[in-house]
């Protein structure tokens, strides 16, 4: 198998465990607060972050690499999960999903910015193309002052995503994609944890309940193990690339927010997210 497929397959596990993430996150959120989510994830995450470089790592980042950690850090250890926590408190999971579906395009621009990559003029096309979809459905179907609210924290969360994987990936490619999720996690700890001091829950959910499983998937699948599987494919495949793949992530998730939390997914949505995904294909042809 040659780097391009590689990188292809390890991001397609990536965007299977991702997709799991909003709908974990609108089930975490019934029982957690939003900044308290946050920290909790990022902590339990920093955890097996440790153990898997006391284990296996050689040695320490170098001081020029610091200051991509901390972007890494910022962005998807402490600002996507804060944002997209918080929008999950104003809209279902289904309607954030299908703002994954900027991702592509906001990693590709990050990519330009950040790490140099030069895509093909028709990647641009498929990629507004994809992103345009989803702007009309969302403007489209607005619905009520809460899910406009919901809308512009996913939009924040996914803009600051996509510097955050943009900037991981050309780090990946010193350290190792498994290595700059765990030292950006380990960077990001004692902030973490003076924020779930602060924010620690004067009552917690009962231990039946679906937000206890929303955290523990948020915290191991999507802040590490996916991490894992994602930096790793785009520091071989090209994070442009790549990237498109994450046009599926709407598709697969609303899936699982239908099966899941039983959320109504109407088929203006579905139709929606249809178009995304044959935007996927032209977009990784053009790329």
């Amino acid at each position: 198998m040659n780097s391009r497929d590689q990188g292809l397959t390890l991001g397609l596990i990536a965007v299977v465990i991702f997709s799991g993430s909003l709908p974990a996150t609108r089930a975490a959120v019934t029982g957690f607060e939003p900044m308290f989510l946050t920290a909790a994830r990022a902590l339990l995450a920093a955890l097996g972050a440790a153990l898997a470089l006391a284990l296996f790592a050689n040695g320490r980042p170098e001081r020029s690499e610091l200051r991509s950690l901390l972007i890494v850090a910022v962005s998807v250890v402490v600002g996507f999960p804060l944002l997209s926590a918080i929008a999950m408190t104003e809209v279902s999971a289904a309607r954030g999903l299908l703002f994954t579906g900027l991702l592509p395009l906001s990693t590709a621009i990050w990519a330009v910015v950040r790490g140099g990559e030069r895509p093909h003029a028709a990647f641009w096309i498929f990629a507004v193309a994809g992103s345009g979809l989803l702007a009309v459905y969302a403007l489209s179907n607005g619905g009520t002052e809460g899910a406009l609210v919901g809308d512009a924290f996913m939009l924040a969360a996914i803009v600051i995503c996509g510097l955050g994987y943009a900037e991981g990936a050309v780090l990946s490619r010193r350290l190792g994609g498994w290595q700059v999720i765990c030292w950006a996690l380990l960077i990001a700890a004692p902030v973490m944890l003076a924020l779930a001091w602060f924010t620690w829950p004067t009552q917690w959910p009962d231990s039946r309940s679906s937000a206890w499983i929303g955290l523990g998937y948020v915290a191991m699948w999507s802040m590490l193990f996916g991490f894992f599987f994602w930096y790793r494919a785009l520091a071989i495949g090209g994070a442009s690339r790549v990237g498109q793949l994450q046009l599926l992530q709407p598709l697969l998730g609303i899936g699982l927010s239908a099966a899941l939390l039983h959320e109504r997914v109407a088929w203006p949505l579905i139709a929606t997210a249809v178009g995304v995904v044959g935007c996927v294909a032209g977009a990784r042809r053009a790329a």
